[in-house]
Formats: structure tokens, sequence, C-alpha cells
């Protein structure tokens, strides 16, 4: 079930992959349909690769909310800056439209892009090399 939630969010990302499993294992192979459907272990994913399916396989995760396991809230913590600019507006539409159900999604980056993407800020501003000050926008709510 976590592989078909996650496969439904990564196609919304990015139809180029596919997730499965090794068969007779719990190993997660991505099947790249452009390269003929070939299955790739995960340890040769480029850093873009990498993010959008982890970032899948998260967006899954929390799809299986149910009264014995619920998730309202996605932390998501850093790979923005291994994305193109538009894979970068695929992955923030997907996290709008999963803001959108209920969820509440925290983003930890310093890509200076997102800024104008994210209402919701907690921003951390170095001031001296031991102290730091932070920063909020008024709203109350992540993302």
């Amino acid at each position: 079930l976590l592989m078909e939630q996650a496969n439904h969010h990564l196609r919304s990302l990015n139809r180029r992959y596919e997730l499965t499993c090794r068969s007779g294992s719990l190993a997660i192979l991505v099947r790249d349909l452009e390269m003929g459907g070939e299955e790739r272990a995960a340890s040769t994913l480029s850093g873009g690769e990498t993010f959008l399916i982890s970032l899948s396989l998260a967006l899954g995760l929390a799809s299986l909310n149910n009264e014995k396991f619920n998730m309202e809230t996605l932390f998501i913590d850093e790979g923005f800056g291994s994305l193109s600019e538009e894979c970068l507006s695929s992955v923030m539409n997907a996290l709008e439209n999963l803001h959108a159900t209920g969820r509440r999604v925290g983003i930890i980056s310093h890509v200076a892009s997102l800024r104008e993407r994210i209402p919701a800020q907690i921003q951390v501003l170095r001031t001296g090399s031991s102290a730091s000050l932070v920063k909020t926008t008024n709203s109350n709510s992540f993302f």
C-alpha cells in the first residue's frame, strides 16, 4: 500500500520513475521508464532523484493516515537545492496540494526561491559568531 501511494505522488512529481520492491525482500528499486524500465538501486540515484524518491515515500506514508496512524504534520529537510527550477515547481505544487488537504508541511531549506512561495516562515539569522536571531512571519501555521 505504501508503494502504491508513493508511486501516486511520484507520478505527480515526475513521470519518469516508478518504485518497486525487489522480489523476496524489502529493498526498494527505482524503475526508470525513460530507460526501457531499467530497475536501479537507490545508491545509483543523483541528489535530485534521491530527493524526489524520498519525498514520494514521505508523501505516501502521510497518505496512509487512519484512526490508528495519524500524521498531520510533515517536515522535509533539505534536498531542494539539488532540484531544477521545473522540478522545484512541481514539488512545491505537490506540497501546496497536500497542505490544502489540511496537512501541515514544514520545510527546512536554504533555497531563497522557496521564500516567495511559503507565506509562514521561521528564519534563523546569524547575528554573530555564536549568536542568532529567530524571525517569524505573522502566520500561525506551517506552510
